[in-house]
């Protein structure tokens, strides 16, 4: 992406070499006056940068992770038992120490 002046095919090699990489920012930032004019009065481009969003998509499905909630459930769950096992010994303490007061009386 270095290269200035590029024409309208290389923008588009690297337009799609930012989309894979995810560094569509960086692309944009390394537009020229002259590249970005080019770009704007291009009518392909449009349609090409859809067909190459679409054909990364095709390409990365598999790749693509969806989340898996079971480990967060299990967490969620392991964190509310911990804190009934806390409080309920807590409340066992305080009525230990209540009752020794009682006695001591």
């Amino acid at each position: 992406m270095s290269e200035n002046n590029r024409e309208i095919h290389d923008l588009l090699m690297d337009y799609a070499g930012a989309l894979r990489d995810g560094c569509i920012p960086d692309f944009l930032k390394s537009l020229t006056r002259n590249e970005a004019n080019t770009i704007q009065e291009s009518y392909e481009l449009p349609e090409a940068t859809e067909m190459i969003r679409l054909l990364n998509g095709a390409s990365f499905a598999d790749a693509a992770v969806s989340p898996n909630v079971g480990l967060f459930i299990a967490r969620v769950d392991a964190k509310i038992t911990s804190r009934k096992k806390q409080a309920s010994a807590a409340r066992r303490t305080t009525r230990k120490r209540q009752s020794r007061l009682y006695e001591i009386e």
